[in-house]
């Protein structure tokens, strides 16, 4: 598979308005994350960084994931991005950011041919011959991280990282759990896949505020359950520190974003946490 650069002149005259979504793009060679980039120059000049903007990556040297873990791509071989936004929604609908962002992803993918599933609450999959512990019989293909940037910004700033595997072969993947587009059979253009993404993401954020943040009203709740391989799972949530385990089946999303688990003490409203996967008996 190709790993030619991502060619700007192209996603400038489809991506930037008034032909496309964005107020700014900017395109680097390399970047440790595009996220802390990203929220770095919203704070340090945040009128030089109207909404909606991106900044991407040609090559990601420190990318990061949930739990601050690590994210490494080779250069020209997935697809970092990085979107501001300010969703004019109330603050306890900002839980749904991440979960629209998968959604766009995954719709993004469709053209592609290949039926991407959503891990709450922050990860794409793609279907996999064998079964994995934590994942089923699924891989990542996709991790996502929306950040709040800090300050007084009216609507809320947002952040929201996409690390999109691309055409990553199987020894330039992290962990055995990840996959790529190539992996799958896809012969996938980098940009092509970005202008996808970012149109998607700009859209599912903009149904969201135009539902006031509310994500059934927006039909982005029904969305986002049909495309979830979380749901009707058996599953264990790791919470924030390992400490805590919550087990149980995946019931729904609640209003905010929340997952809710039928554990065995009653539901539980998991608002932040690793989930795994578990094998039905």
């Amino acid at each position: 598979m190709s790993r030619d650069p991502l060619d700007l002149t192209a996603l400038r005259r489809d991506l930037l308005a008034p032909a496309g979504p964005l107020a700014r793009l900017d395109v680097v060679e390399e970047s440790g994350s595009t996220n802390v980039d990203l929220v770095d120059a919203v704070r340090r000049a945040p009128r030089e960084w109207p909404a909606p903007a991106a900044l991407v990556a040609e090559h990601q040297t420190a990318g990061r994931g949930r739990a601050g873990r690590a994210w490494e791509t080779p250069a020209r071989a997935a697809l970092t991005v990085s979107t501001l936004l300010r969703p004019r929604v109330p603050a306890a609908a900002l839980g749904w950011v991440p979960l629209v962002a998968g959604l766009a992803v995954a719709r993004a993918l469709d053209a592609s041919g290949v039926e991407a599933r959503l891990k709450w609450p922050n990860d794409v999959l793609l279907p996999a011959a064998e079964a994995v512990p934590g994942f089923g019989a699924f891989r990542k293909v996709a991790g996502l991280l929306a950040e709040v940037v800090p300050g007084q910004h009216v609507p809320p700033a947002v952040v929201v990282g996409v690390g999109l595997n691309v055409a990553q072969a199987a020894d330039e993947l992290p962990v055995p759990t990840a996959t790529s587009l190539a992996l799958a059979g896809v012969d996938a253009d980098r940009g092509a896949l970005l202008a996808a993404v970012v149109r998607e993401l700009v859209a599912a954020v903009g149904r969201l505020a135009a539902a006031g943040g509310d994500a059934g009203a927006a039909g982005l709740a029904a969305e986002y359950a049909a495309r979830s391989a979380t749901l009707g799972t058996r599953v264990r949530v790791e919470l924030a520190g390992g400490a805590t385990v919550v087990e149980g089946q995946a019931v729904r999303v609640a209003d905010d974003g929340s997952l809710v688990v039928a554990a065995p003490d009653g539901e539980r409203v998991v608002t932040a946490g690793d989930v795994h996967h578990l094998r039905t008996a």
